[in-house]
């Protein structure tokens, strides 16, 4: 079948990990990022695509060079407008490619999955009943009565979907757990390509009129999507299938949305135990630094973040309030919703040490046989110090070859770049010293990733 990954997301319920420009997907808040273990995951059931926003383009194609996984198709999407105009641009372009009669299995990007055996074997079914001409949504099987999932009734004695239910309230969750015939909205989804643009026709003909005008080369995809409306594919056409059009697959899967600090607890604690000092307190959490020791006086039941910019404090069960401080910081403007100090480029990534009015000073590394391009800033100059590996720079056309303790100054105006030679990881530490030091003081003359 063919796999295909939905990676998405605001970055704001696990603030301040995630952010905008980071999301949950991308952070590494387990033994692996969730993008990672759901890529290695899907890469077993069959060819690998991912439809993501150009903003994640850097993101995207680095964690898979990473993972060294190789002929994947990428769809960008050039706004997000949720997960049905996803889907049908992905079923349109399959269909051009004579991919038409082909099953697909639709997988979120951010969830965590302990149980992979039952997640193979509850998809291996799911295949069997899409190639019957059914749509299958995979249930996941609760152990507590949640409020914050919607809810997938099916059948007792065969798989058909009776109803969908809203996310319900505490009373209610009770009594669908006590049924067992209810089953959490995972948002996965396994159908044939034809059969879903044959049901979105029907349940949605301006959709499927807008993607059927995508021409072949995807060069009206932009034109295409500012018309879609936004709209998950549950409301715009799997919640309108009658029960046998629709069918859920129950699963056991050790499943989590991972969409709360108290969810990354909840797991982290189970695997890792506590190994901060308390004191007259106890069932703390910390999502920290490794070189930082964190104690507790006198508190429990919290959740403490830290990163690099940015603390938050929650008292365990509140979670999902993170969200206001996330609000709140957009009020005011602030960038802490958007970035972090640090950010990934094609070629490597770098880190910002401090930014003052003075100076600013940055660790940069470049990847195995990866240069930065040719480029002049007209408000700084620049002190690079090679900390690590070796390489060559371009300065006004001069080649001078560097190495861990080599030094290179860069005037302002002068043309310059960084190539890594090696096949180790090339770091340096680059001050910065001038009027302004902004990322938009660049003029770049060449680009091997052909930006402006």
């Amino acid at each position: 079948m063919i796999s295909v990954v939905l990676s998405g997301g605001s970055g704001t319920r696990l603030w301040p990990v995630s952010r905008a420009h980071f999301p949950k997907q991308f952070c590494d808040l387990f033994e692996d990022s969730l993008q990672s273990l759901t890529l290695k995951r899907c890469e077993k059931l069959g060819p690998l695509w991912i439809v993501t926003g150009e903003g994640l383009k850097t993101l995207t194609e680095s964690n898979l060079k990473e993972l060294a996984i190789k002929n994947t198709n990428i769809i960008y999407e050039p706004v997000a407008k949720n997960t049905a105009p996803a889907i049908a641009i992905l079923s349109q372009i399959l269909t051009q490619r004579g991919l038409g009669d082909e099953v697909v299995g639709v997988f979120p990007s951010d969830q965590l999955i302990k149980n992979e055996e039952s997640f193979y074997a509850a998809v291996r079914e799911a295949e069997g009943l899409a190639n019957a001409g059914q749509i299958v949504t995979l249930g996941i099987k609760p152990d507590h009565p949640a409020t914050g999932y919607g809810y997938i009734q099916k059948d007792k004695t065969s798989n058909k979907v009776l109803k969908f239910h809203e996310k319900p309230s505490l009373e209610v969750a009770k009594t669908f757990l006590s049924s067992g015939d209810f089953f959490w909205n995972a948002g996965m989804f396994i159908f044939k390509v034809s059969v879903l643009l044959e049901m979105l026709a029907r349940c949605q003909p301006q959709i499927f009129a807008l993607v059927s005008d995508l021409k072949s080369d995807a060069s009206n995809l932009k034109e295409i999507y500012s018309q879609f409306p936004s709209i998950s594919i549950d409301y715009a056409l799997i919640e309108k299938l009658s029960p046998e059009e629709l069918a859920c697959v129950p699963a056991d899967m050790a499943w989590s949305d991972v969409g709360s600090w108290d969810a990354v607890a909840q797991v982290s604690e189970s695997s890792h135990p506590n190994s901060t000092i308390e004191i007259q307190g106890q069932n703390n959490f910390v999502f920290g630094c490794e070189d930082k020791a964190y104690s507790f006086v006198g508190t429990s039941d919290l959740i403490l973040v830290d990163t690099a910019d940015a603390v938050v404090v929650i008292k365990k069960g509140h979670s999902q309030e993170v969200r206001q401080v996330v609000e709140a910081l957009q009020r005011e403007g602030s960038s802490l919703v958007k970035d972090h100090p640090f950010e990934k480029r094609p070629w490597g990534a770098f880190e910002i040490l401090r930014n003052s009015e003075r100076f600013k000073s940055k660790v940069i590394t470049v990847n195995a046989l990866s240069q930065i391009s040719y480029q002049s800033h007209s408000k700084r100059a620049e002190h690079w110090i090679i900390t690590k590996g070796r390489g060559e720079v371009v300065l006004n056309d001069q080649v001078i070859a560097v190495q861990e303790g080599s030094h290179v100054y860069i005037p302002i105006g002068a043309k310059h770049r960084i190539k890594n030679t090696s096949m180790e990881a090339l770091e340096f530490v680059e001050v910065q010293l001038g009027t302004y030091f902004g990322e938009d003081d660049i003029v770049r003359y060449s680009d091997d990733y052909h930006r402006v």
